[in-house]
């Protein structure tokens, strides 16, 4: 790329020592070089049908025109989407909150409910006790098998940290579990 890049004849432009450090930092920042940088400038200029001596204030009459374009099309969304919608979802809640008071105006017999047996009662606390104890051991052991894939890595210029050696599928599986 070099050799073709000297390749090119150049032409020498007087410019103020000032405007030319000033370019020379701007051109650091955009490209490798003075004339890359130069004609990235005339591109841009040209492809947006610009000046530099454009006014790209609210006088612009060409900006004029695209606002009020860009107004034009809000109006337009919010007549034929944003208000039939609204006014679709007014309505849908209106007839849930007449569904609603309707609901809360019948009244329902659940029936008297049957006591628990003092027996029942501790033999469903011991099932439900004995769940939980499972569950707990499931948890911890999964927790376990994560502490083991965890990885200390000392940073460089700071506080070290723990990197998890798990793949994507695996890591969203247990995402889920949990």
């Amino acid at each position: 790329m070099e050799d073709a890049y000297q390749k090119y004849r150049f032409s020498a432009i007087s410019i103020k020592k000032e405007v030319a450090a000033r370019f020379r930092a701007f051109s650091r920042l955009v490209s490798d070089s003075h004339t890359r940088t130069l004609e990235a400038v005339m591109d841009f200029f040209e492809r947006n049908d610009l000046s530099p001596n454009d006014d790209l204030g609210i006088n612009n009459n060409r900006t004029n025109k695209r606002i009020n374009a860009v107004i034009a099309i809000l109006k337009n969304i919010e007549k034929q989407q944003t208000l039939p919608t609204k006014v679709m979802l007014d309505t849908l809640f209106q007839e849930m909150s007449q569904v609603e008071n309707q609901e809360a105006e019948e009244s329902f017999d659940f029936g008297t409910p049957e006591p628990f047996s003092r027996d029942r009662e501790l033999e469903h606390y011991q099932n439900r006790y004995e769940e939980m104890r499972q569950q707990l051991g499931q948890y911890k052991n999964r927790v376990q098998n994560v502490m083991e894939q965890l990885t200390y890595v000392k940073g460089t210029f700071g506080k070290g940290h723990f990197k998890l050696d798990m793949g994507k599928d695996e890591f969203e599986k247990l995402k889920k579990e949990l």
